[in-house]
């Protein structure tokens, strides 16, 4: 059974605290790209920004995502996985994003909890209400107030992929379209939270819907 989800009410992270938004998807949606404009664009609002990835942003994060996604011939148990993530987001959010935040800076973050739930649980057979619990516990119950969910089919997102993959590419597109089915189940349960953008329009239009998106936050 699937536990209840965190409120999807979009809160603050705390009071009298910046914005902290996230962008999820699978790998090859254009995450990065989508940040990149978010982040010139609040900019030219008057706002300070930190940018920062999950895991990683960090040392320890750094190291950590070393071993997660280039030590390809290290073997890693799918809970091992999980709770090197959660390790490294507890040390994120400790470090970077709740020092941030306090100073009133918007936090832009290259994936966050969803994406263990998603990977990990959704994809990797773990159990999604334990991995929420120990999501909450990692993060201090810190959520984002609004996470972009880029979408795109598991077959068109490997299709825009260059370089060589990393562990979890390399699980190939049966496991991603598992980790696709996640996402679309967890965004389905917390509607107020993800906003769900096609990934196959362009680069323009999607940051359009995002700051459209982010117009009631603001």
């Amino acid at each position: 059974m699937i536990s209840r989800p965190p409120s999807d009410k979009p809160q603050p992270a705390s009071d009298n605290a910046g914005m902290f938004l996230t962008f999820d998807g699978i790998d090859g949606v254009g995450k990065s790209t989508q940040i990149e404009l978010l982040t010139q664009w609040l900019q030219s609002q008057g706002r300070q920004v930190t940018t920062c990835r999950d895991p990683g942003s960090t040392e320890l994060g750094e190291q950590v995502r070393g071993i997660l996604l280039g030590h390809h011939d290290t073997p890693v148990a799918m809970r091992s996985e999980m709770l090197l993530y959660m390790a490294a987001r507890a040390q994120l959010v400790e470090e970077v994003i709740r020092p941030a935040l306090a100073a009133d800076r918007t936090v832009l973050c290259d994936r966050f909890l969803l994406a263990n739930v998603v990977y990990q649980g959704y994809g990797g057979g773990l159990d999604v209400e334990e991995l929420w619990t120990v999501g909450r516990i990692a993060t201090g119950g810190l959520q984002p107030t609004r996470t972009f969910l880029l979408d795109l089919p598991a077959e068109e997102a490997f299709a825009r992929m260059q370089g060589q993959p990393d562990r979890m590419e390399k699980r190939g597109v049966h496991f991603m379209t598992k980790v696709r089915d996640g996402f679309l189940t967890e965004a389905q349960r917390q509607p107020q939270r993800i906003q769900v953008i096609d990934a196959s329009d362009s680069i323009e239009s999607i940051h359009q819907q995002v700051c459209d998106g982010l117009q009631p936050l603001l």
